[in-house]
C-alpha cells in the first residue's frame, strides 16, 4: 500500500441528509479532483490552481455529465488533518448523490479509503500521536458529556504530556545506567544511585496514577451497568422507566412479568449508564422464570451498581438476600413510598425512599448513584478535573511498564549487575512508548486503525 497516495471516502453517516462530504487525501488528490471538478464561473478556478483553505462553486461531472453541484474545498498540506494536500466536497445529502461523487473521484485513480486511513496518515505524518489519533475515535463514539471532555483532553494532549514526562524520566534513569555499564570502572555513588531510584520510584507512583484512570476509561467508553433486581412486583421495570423517563418495560401488576433482562441507555453525571432491568427473584419451578433468574443474578454480578428495589409496604428483605449484588456496590431503594410503609422500614435509614409514580425521590436516587459511580468511594475516579481515562490498551502498556520498574527497584537494592538493570529500563522505556506509538508495529496499527469508521 503507498503511504501518499490519493484516498477518497465519504467522511459523512450514511443515509438521507442535507449535505454530505466526500474527503480526497494525498499526494496527486489536487489533480484528481481537476478531473471531476468544474468550476461553476467561466472565470473560476481549477482545485490545482486554487489557493489552500479556500471554497469554490462548482459541478462534479462524470461520464460528461453533471453529477451534482457542490462547493469543493481546497486544503494545502501541511495546514491539514492529515498534512497531505486534501480536498473536501460538499455535495447533497444521500448515499446514491454521494455514492455517485465517490465513484466519480475512483475513476478517476483515487483509491477508496480503509478505515481510520485518514488518521493514520496524521499518525504517520506527525499529525498526532497514537494515544490522540485514537482519541479522535473516541470523540466519534462518545456517549455523554463527560466522555467528550476526556476525548477532547487526551486529543489535546493531556495524556500524551505525562506519558512523555514518564518516559523522558526513565530515559534520564536509562542514560545513567548505560554510561557507567559503559565504563565500568566508575561506580555510581550512593548519593547518585538513591537519587536514580527515587526518579524510579516516582515514576513508577505516576504510571500507577495513570492505570488507575482504567476503570474511568471503560466508564466513559461503555458506560456504567447498573442492575436493578429485587423480588417480583416490587417495581423494578417501574424505576427503569422512570430513570429513563419513557415506557421501555412492561409494567404490570402480575408478578413475575419480566422474565429476561431488559437494558437500555441513559446519561447521569455527565457519562453513559446502562440500566438492566432483570427478571424478579423467588423461588420458582418454572423453567423459563428458573432462567430469567440465572440471567438477573448474572447482570448483577457483572454490574459496576446494583439497586435493590423492594415494596416499602412488605417487611423489609433480610441482607443475605442481596447475595445477588455481591461484588459490586449497590443501593437499597424502597418503592412506592406514596403508600403506608411497613413498620419494619422505620428502623433503617439506609433505604431510599422512592415512588415511581409520583416521582417522588428519584433526583436523589439519582445523587446517590452518581456518587456510588464517580465518588471516591467508589474507586472510579470520575472526578470534574480529571484529564485522563487510559484505554485497555494503554493500561496493557502501563502495566508491563510497571512490573519492570519494580524489577529495576529490587535490582537497585540488591546490587545486581547494571547491565541487568539497563535491560529491565530499557523494557519499560518501549512499553510507556506504545501509548504514543514511540514504538509501534504495523500489526498494532492495523489494529487500532481497523476499529475507525470510514471517511475518519
Amino acid at each position: 500500500m503507498f503511504l501518499d497516495d490519493p484516498i477518497v471516502a465519504i467522511a459523512t453517516p450514511p443515509g438521507s441528509g442535507g449535505l454530505a462530504v466526500v474527503r480526497v487525501s494525498g499526494r496527486g488528490a489536487l489533480a484528481v479532483a481537476d478531473a471531476v471538478f468544474r468550476p461553476g464561473r467561466r472565470d473560476g478556478l481549477m482545485p490545482s490552481a486554487a489557493a489552500s483553505h479556500t471554497v469554490h462553486h462548482g459541478h462534479v461531472v462524470a461520464g460528461g455529465r453533471e453529477v451534482d453541484e457542490v462547493l469543493l474545498t481546497v486544503l494545502r498540506g501541511p495546514r491539514t488533518y492529515t498534512r497531505e494536500d486534501t480536498v473536501e466536497v460538499g455535495c447533497h445529502g444521500g448515499s446514491h448523490v454521494a455514492r455517485m461523487v465517490l465513484d466519480a473521484f475512483l475513476a478517476a485513480g483515487a483509491r477508496a479509503a480503509g478505515p481510520g486511513e485518514f488518521t493514520r496518515r496524521a499518525f504517520l505524518n506527525g499529525r498526532l500521536d497514537l494515544a490522540q489519533a485514537e482519541a479522535v475515535a473516541d470523540l466519534i463514539h462518545a456517549r455523554s458529556s463527560r466522555a467528550v471532555h476526556a476525548a477532547n483532553a487526551q486529543l489535546s494532549g493531556a495524556l500524551s504530556r505525562r506519558i512523555e514526562s514518564l518516559r523522558e524520566s526513565l530515559m534520564h534513569v536509562l542514560a545513567h545506567v548505560e554510561a557507567h555499564v559503559d565504563f565500568p570502572d566508575e561506580d555510581i555513588a550512593p548519593e547518585t544511585g538513591a537519587a536514580l531510584a527515587r526518579r524510579v520510584e516516582a515514576a513508577l507512583g505516576e504510571a500507577q496514577r495513570l492505570v488507575d484512570s482504567a476503570r474511568q476509561g471503560r466508564l466513559l467508553r461503555e458506560g456504567a451497568r447498573v442492575a436493578i433486581v429485587g423480588a417480583p412486583n416490587a417495581g423494578k421495570s417501574s424505576l427503569l422507566n422512570a430513570l429513563l423517563g419513557v415506557d421501555r418495560a412492561i409494567v404490570s401488576d402480575v408478578p413475575g412479568t419480566t422474565r429476561d433482562t431488559v437494558e437500555d441507555m441513559a446519561t447521569m453525571a455527565g457519562f453513559p449508564v446502562v440500566l438492566v432491568d432483570t427478571a424478579g427473584l423467588r423461588e420458582s419451578e418454572d423453567a423459563i422464570e428458573k432462567e430469567g433468574m440465572r440471567r438477573s443474578r448474572e447482570a448483577a454480578r457483572g454490574a459496576d451498581l446494583v439497586l435493590q428495589v423492594v415494596d416499602v409496604t412488605l417487611p423489609p428483605p433480610e441482607d443475605a438476600q442481596l447475595e445477588a449484588g455481591a461484588g459490586a456496590p449497590w443501593l437499597r431503594v424502597a418503592n412506592k413510598c406514596d403508600l403506608a410503609e411497613h413498620p419494619g422500614f422505620a428502623s433503617d435509614p439506609a433505604w431510599l425512599r422512592v415512588s415511581c409514580r409520583t416521582g417522588a425521590g428519584l433526583d436523589a436516587l439519582r445523587d446517590a448513584m452518581a456518587a456510588r459511580l464517580v465518588g471516591p468511594g467508589a474507586g472510579v475516579g470520575l472526578g470534574a478535573g480529571d484529564e485522563v481515562a487510559v484505554s485497555a490498551r494503554h493500561h496493557d502498556a502501563l502495566r508491563r511498564a510497571m512490573e519492570s520498574m519494580s524489577q529495576v527497584l529490587e535490582s537497585m537494592r540488591q546490587g545486581q549487575a547494571l547491565d541487568l538493570v539497563a535491560a529491565d529500563l530499557r523494557v519499560a522505556v518501549q512499553a510507556v512508548g506504545e501509548v504514543v506509538g514511540k514504538t509501534s508495529t504495523e500489526d498494532l496499527l492495523d489494529r487500532i486503525f481497523s476499529s475507525f469508521c470510514i471517511g475518519k
